[in-house]
């Protein structure tokens, strides 16, 4: 049955229901709009559960990172969004949020695709920039992490004291460097650069090795290191 915008969700095939279409498919099967439709369960007078979801995503064209910044008051302002919806939405994000924070006991770093996959949704919806660096020990498997600063970067918040400071006491012969772009945008200022230049001439001097200085983005991730400038 072709899709008519018309419509309401049970009048549609039963293959193209949000929820018939997870349990035979798989939920990776549904778009965006139909797994937040599935939270919502009912539309409005003149759009169905799925137009609503879509509304909502690509309301101001901000797309999923919007909806994770909405308040539940930002939420109730929308047409056919109350009280409960309007939880039962952010609770879902929460928990998505705290899965992808569960970290497994031993991760091995390979290449920065792998750090920037341990660290992405962690990062990705920060309001500010992050500056972590990442512990590794002899096998490449990350020890710890540590914040070095929070708000924008500058040579004088990141100072090498506090960046070698914990990998001295464990003992660690090679740290990562990573940071995020709250913009989305992984384009490396010109501080990144200075920062980073300084911290590698650091270690060099007192025998940690800087192996890489990553930025997460919205979705994406620049490697200094897959770019050739450490």
């Amino acid at each position: 049955m072709p899709f008519n915008l018309q419509m309401t969700v049970k009048e549609m095939a039963l293959d193209e229901r949000p929820r018939e279409k997870m349990l035979a498919k798989g939920e990776k099967s549904l778009s965006n709009a139909e797994l937040l439709a599935i939270l919502l369960r009912t539309g409005t007078k003149h759009k169905n559960a799925i137009e609503l979801a879509n509304y909502i995503i690509n309301k101001d064209l901000q797309g999923l990172r919007y909806l994770q910044d909405m308040t539940i008051e930002e939420l109730c302002e929308i047409d056919g969004i109350g009280l409960s919806k309007a939880t039962m939405i952010k609770a879902a994000l929460e928990l998505g949020i705290r899965v992808a924070s569960v970290k497994p006991k031993t991760y091995k770093v390979k290449n920065p695709w792998d750090i920037y996959k341990y660290y992405m949704d962690s990062l990705r919806y920060q309001k500010k920039e992050v500056f972590k660096v990442v512990l590794l020990n002899t096998k490449n498997e990350i020890i710890s992490d540590i914040d070095v600063s929070i708000g924008t970067l500058n040579s004088s918040l990141v100072h090498p004291r506090e960046v070698f400071r914990e990998a001295i006491k464990r003992s660690t012969n090679k740290i990562i460097l990573m940071h995020n772009h709250p913009s989305g945008s992984i384009e490396p200022s010109k501080e990144d650069k200075n920062i980073t230049s300084r911290l590698i001439k650091c270690g060099e001097i007192i025998g940690i090795e800087v192996i890489d200085h990553i930025i997460i983005g919205d979705g994406l991730y620049f490697s200094f290191k897959e770019n050739m400038i450490i």
